[in-house]
């Protein structure tokens, strides 16, 4: 079975790297972008099986990310798992749901939470 590719979009840099050891250790490969304006080249590139996507940040929020994201045919299709430490679902549940979202966890949230997300993403909706 091929090893699942993750990519992390998240500006904090303590965090993100963090929750790149976690998936590491969990038998992912796992990817960290800390610029959001990156995001969409790196995931056209990398092809991963998932983003996990903060919504709060500063050059591009999670949103616009996400809305980039779901313009092209390359990248539309891959699971996005939301990350927000400033939000709760039920506020943006209709957002999230409307944008295409799988699943957003409130930060901090249980690894195996994520890792249940990863292997069995739902759609929020």
């Amino acid at each position: 079975m091929a090893v699942k590719k993750i990519l992390i979009v998240d500006d904090d840099l303590e965090f993100s790297e963090e929750l790149k050891e976690l998936l590491l250790l969990s038998g992912y490969e796992a990817t960290v972008i800390n610029d959001s304006r990156q995001a969409f080249d790196t995931a056209r590139t990398l092809k991963p099986d998932a983003i996990v996507l903060d919504i709060k940040m500063d050059s591009m929020d999670g949103f616009q990310v996400l809305e980039k994201l779901k313009q092209f045919p390359q990248t539309a299709k891959i699971s996005v798992i939301a990350m927000t430490g400033y939000f709760t679902e039920e506020e943006h549940y209709r957002l999230m749901s409307i944008c295409g979202m799988d699943a957003c966890l409130k930060k901090p949230f249980n690894a195996l939470d994520l890792i249940a997300r990863i292997e069995f993403p739902k759609p929020i909706g």
